[in-house]
C-alpha cells in the first residue's frame, strides 16, 4: 500500500482541502468544529454535550453535519455554510514547498471539497496557492451532496471531463476514498502526524487505513510524497 506511486499515467490530481492541503495540527478546523456545534445547538435546542454528539454522528454517518441537519431539520445550507466558515484563517501559513510540489505535477489539478468556494479561496490564499488549481468543486456544485455520496463524485468527474483511470484522489478521510477506488482512481490518504491530538477530533477521524483495498497509499507528509512521484 505504501509502494512508490507511478505517476506516469496520471493526468488529473484531485485534492481535498481541509486537513489535506494544510496540516490538521494548525487546528483551523477546530474553529469550524466549534461553530458547527453552536449551529447544532441553535437548531436543535440541545445543550453543548448532546449537540456535539449529534454533530459528530451526522458527520460520520451523513458525510457532513450539514447533510444530517438538512435531512433531519430542513436547515438552509447556505445559512449554515456562512455561519460555520466565519473564522480566523491566520493559523494557515504560506507553504511554498507544497505549492512548488503541486505546480510541478504533470496534468490538471483540482480541489474537491465538502466546504464551499469562499472557504476554499481563503485557505488557498493563505497557502499562497490561489492560482495553482485548474478548477474547484465545492459542496454547492454537488447540489449539497457531500463526499462520500457517489453522486458527488459523478458530478465532479462530469464537470471536468475526468477519466478516473488516469486520476488520483487525496483525502484525509479513508471513507472518502472508497468511491474513487471503485471508479478506478488511485487513492492517497493524508494522515495527521502521530503526535497530533485535539479534544474536538474523534479517534475515527485520525485513523489511518492499513488493510482496506480502497486506500492505495498513505502519507503524513504530502510534500515529500509528491516530490518522489
Amino acid at each position: 500500500m505504501n509502494n512508490p506511486l507511478d505517476s506516469s499515467q496520471i493526468k488529473n490530481w484531485v485534492f481535498d482541502l481541509d486537513n489535506t492541503l494544510y496540516p490538521r495540527s494548525c487546528n483551523l478546523f477546530a474553529q469550524v468544529d466549534k461553530l458547527i456545534t453552536q449551529y447544532v445547538m441553535n437548531v436543535t435546542g440541545f445543550e453543548h454535550s448532546e449537540a456535539y454528539k449529534v454533530q459528530k454522528t451526522y458527520y460520520r454517518d451523513s458525510g457532513t453535519t450539514m447533510n444530517g441537519l438538512m435531512q433531519n431539520y430542513g436547515i438552509d445550507p447556505n445559512h449554515y455554510l456562512d455561519f460555520v466558515h466565519d473564522i480566523d484563517y491566520s493559523p494557515v501559513m504560506a507553504h511554498a514547498e507544497l505549492v512548488e510540489a503541486i505546480s510541478a505535477l504533470k496534468g490538471r489539478k483540482f480541489i474537491f471539497t465538502n466546504a464551499d468556494i469562499g472557504h476554499s479561496e481563503a485557505v488557498l490564499e493563505k497557502l499562497g496557492a490561489s492560482k495553482l488549481f485548474d478548477g474547484m468543486f465545492d459542496i454547492r456544485a454537488t447540489g449539497f451532496k457531500p463526499k462520500p455520496e457517489p453522486v458527488a463524485y459523478q458530478k465532479f468527474i462530469n464537470e471536468f471531463d475526468i477519466f478516473p483511470s488516469s486520476s488520483i484522489m487525496f483525502d484525509d478521510l479513508e471513507k472518502n476514498l472508497k468511491v474513487p477506488h471503485i471508479m478506478g482512481m488511485k487513492t492517497v490518504q493524508v494522515i495527521a502526524d502521530e503526535s497530533f491530538n485535539h479534544e474536538l477530533v474523534e479517534s475515527w477521524e485520525l485513523e489511518k487505513c492499513e488493510k482496506n483495498e480502497h486506500v492505495h497509499h498513505i502519507t503524513n507528509d504530502l510534500v515529500k510524497f509528491l516530490k518522489v512521484t
